[in-house]
This record gives C-alpha cells, structure tokens and sequence, in this order.
C-alpha cells in the first residue's frame, strides 16, 4: 500500500517515494509530483505552497470544498468500520445513517470564511520562527521551516498584523488568536524568555511573552494577556475568558455549532447530575449548566490550570457549576465513589482520545447518555469499540467540517446504554 499526497482517488499520477520505503514496510509513503489524469473534483491550490515540498499544514487545497466534507466523510466511515465494527453485518451499529461532514456557518463579523472557500477561518494561528527569526510552517513530516508571509486560511486579522513579515529575534514560536471579542492577541515563546524581542507589527494587538522551557507564565509586554470569545448558550451571549495560547475552536463557527449539537444530543434536564470532562474553559459546562438549572450539578474536570482559572471567572454565576481540577482518570473515580453516578457525561479529550481507562470508568458511572467530541476518527473509534464492550452503543454521530483545506475533521458521537 502506498499513501499517495497531493493526490486525489481516481486520478493518474506521477509520485516520488518520500519514506517508509524498506521492503518489510507496511505502506509506504509518496508525493504526487505530476498529475497525468485528474479528478473533475481537483482544483488549483489558492496557496503557492500547497505542494510537495512545501508548507505541510493544509494537505487538501488541491479538492473542491465538497470533495473535501465527502472525503473526511470516507475516512470517518471506514475508521469506525475497521476499529469498531460499525456499518458491517448484521449488529449494532449497522444501520447508522452515513456518515455526512456538514460545512459550519460563514461569520464575517468575525473574519470567517465568505462562502464555502475554505479561506480565512482560522483564527488561531501557531508560528514556528527558523534561525533567522522568521516566521513559518514545517514542511510535512519534517522539522524545517518553510518561511510563511500570508497565509490565505488565517483570518484576516491574522495576516493584517504582519506577524510573518517580520523578524523575530531570540524567538521560537509566535501564537496569534483573533478571538470574537477586542483585539486579536500574539504570544511569543523561547527557551529564555528575556531574550524575546517582539517586532513592531503593523496592526493592534496585545502582546505577551512566555518561557517556552519553563514554567510556561505569560509576561505582558502591551495590552491583555487573554482573549475573550462569545458564543450563545439557548440563545443567551455569554463570554468566555482564553488566557495565552489556552484552547479555544479555531474555525469561528465551531464553538458554536458544537455546543448546539452537544446540547441536542446529550438533552439534559432540569436536576440532573452531569460531567463535562477535559472541560478546558467550560464551553459545554456552561450549556449544561443552562439546561440543568439551579437545582442540578454539572462537574467540570480539567488538567490545566490556566483553563480551569478561565472556566471559573467565566462561569463564576452559575453556582451549579463545581471543579473538579485534575486528570480526568485521576478524578473519575472518585466522583464515582462519592456521588453515585451521572446523568450525563460529555467529553472533549485530546486528539489521542480518552483511553481505555477513562471509557471503562465512564461506563461505571452508568449514565443515560455520553455525548463524546472528537478531533480524531481513529481515537474515536478505538474508544466507541471500548465503550461497545461496556454497553454503550453508538447511536447517533454528527460531523463537521471544522478544519477547511485539511484532513481534519470534528466529530460529535451519542453513545446510550
């Protein structure tokens, strides 16, 4: 087998070998240098350095914006089928609807795309700076830096600040967020954080320094040193706190979309007890909260402690809302022995998914419902195989296209005993 970029199914290519190349490899890996018979679905990349050799953050600028949601759609599909049984035979899970990646919402008001381009969406943008101080990409499966000056996916914000153009002496990386709310917000990171000098760029902007060796604290050079972002919880704004280069949806329509379709499939209710788990900020909290009243219980668990400080100024009215700081397997336990259980369990763990041990404990808990989001059809359907073992079905899945011109997609599975 051998895993084609820059290439799309169908079409004729010439491709160069690019690694894994030993006979007892099981695939191996290439690079489409010349297109002998194209897919009707190819396009022209609208960034010169979407191709071999070059930036190797969007790998699928060559596909039309629908050929790339029915692709992601592909891959979400045979990811579930190969590691969870699912649309095969004759068991649970065969008559799932198929799988169909739905393009979120354009906000101009806030720099996203205009019209289904794939463009100008993504409002965090992580710089890496080469020797020279200047700002780029790594190529694909490298640690080279591809000098970047504009970069046509970021919102335009991003790319009004000038933040490739300049130099950025003793630098490592640069963090850029354009967040809903005031200014957009730069980062600047090296191993000696005095030794960080950032340029005068050509729009306003906050601007903080931290160590990347060490404790990771923010030193403010002008402005905040955090961003505020809004979404609306049952139609009612509320504003979120983002310390740094915390996490927060990089498309500016996803945070939104996804709290809305949590919200319809976890359908929590007024007195129930349920657990937001890798809460970060407490986006899903704060809708559980809404939904669970004064009279219910939403725990928060998060690790990091810069987010959980956010979580808790953010939702600082909604006594409801307990914290639970920590690892999620550290904590999950005891929450099981002390309170007898959940209602509901959402969870939006890493890209390496939740693991075997937070699933089965999950699954102790004997909720009604587990609404799980994830950046990974692979994670996420090792952990839906183990949830399968424990007896929760996945009974509903919804997936969006939250990661335009990229392989990437966001997922929002239902999982019911």
């Amino acid at each position: 087998m051998v895993f084609v970029r820059h290439a799309l199914p169908g079409e004729v290519v010439l491709a160069r070998l690019t690694g894994g190349t030993a006979e007892s490899a099981s695939y191996w890996r290439a690079d489409a240098v010349e297109v002998l018979e194209p897919s009707p679905d190819r396009v022209s990349p609208p960034c010169p350095l979407a191709r071999p050799g070059g930036c190797g953050g969007c790998d699928w600028q060559h596909a039309s914006p629908a050929a790339q949601r029915r692709l992601k759609a592909a891959v979400v599909t045979e990811q579930l089928a190969r590691l969870a049984g699912l649309w095969a035979g004759e068991g649970p899970g065969h008559d799932l609807p198929p799988v169909v990646v739905e393009a979120l919402p354009a906000d101009a008001a806030s720099g996203g795309p205009s019209g289904d381009t794939g463009l100008g969406w993504r409002t965090r943008v992580r710089f890496t700076v080469d020797g020279a101080g200047r700002p780029g990409f790594h190529p694909h499966r490298s640690h080279d830096v591809v000098p970047v000056e504009h970069c046509p996916i970021a919102d335009p914000r991003v790319d009004a600040l000038g933040v490739g153009r300049a130099r950025w002496r003793g630098t490592a990386s640069v963090d850029v967020a354009a967040p809903a709310d005031g200014d957009p917000l730069v980062v600047a990171a090296g191993q000696d954080s005095r030794a960080v000098r950032p340029p005068r760029l050509a729009g306003s902007a906050s601007i903080a320094v931290r160590d990347a060796e060490g404790t990771g604290d923010l030193t403010r050079v002008h402005g905040r040193t955090w961003v505020s972002e809004r979404v609306l919880v049952d139609g009612v704004p509320r504003s979120f706190r983002v310390t740094g280069a915390g996490f927060w949806q990089v498309h500016p329509g996803a945070a939104q979309a996804l709290l809305d379709a949590v919200l319809a499939a976890a359908d929590p209710r007024p007195g129930e007890r349920a657990l937001d788990l890798y809460s970060g900020v407490g986006l899903f909290a704060a809708g559980l909260a809404a939904r669970v009243g004064p009279d219910g219980t939403v725990v928060a668990v998060e690790s990091d402690r810069r987010a959980a400080a956010d979580a808790r100024r953010s939702l600082h009215d909604l006594p409801q809302v307990r914290f639970a700081p920590g690892r999620v397997g550290a904590v999950l336990p005891g929450l099981a022995d002390g309170a007898g259980g959940a209602d509901v369990v959402v969870l939006d763990p890493p890209r390496s998914g939740a693991g075997r041990e937070v699933v089965e404990a999950i699954a102790r808990l004997a909720p009604r419902v587990v609404v799980y989001v994830a950046c990974d059809p692979a994670a996420l359907a090792r952990d839906v195989a183990t949830a399968a073992a424990h007896g929760y079905r996945l009974t509903a899945l919804r997936a969006f296209d939250a990661f335009p011109m990229t392989h990437h997609v966001e997922c929002v599975a239902t999982l019911t005993p």
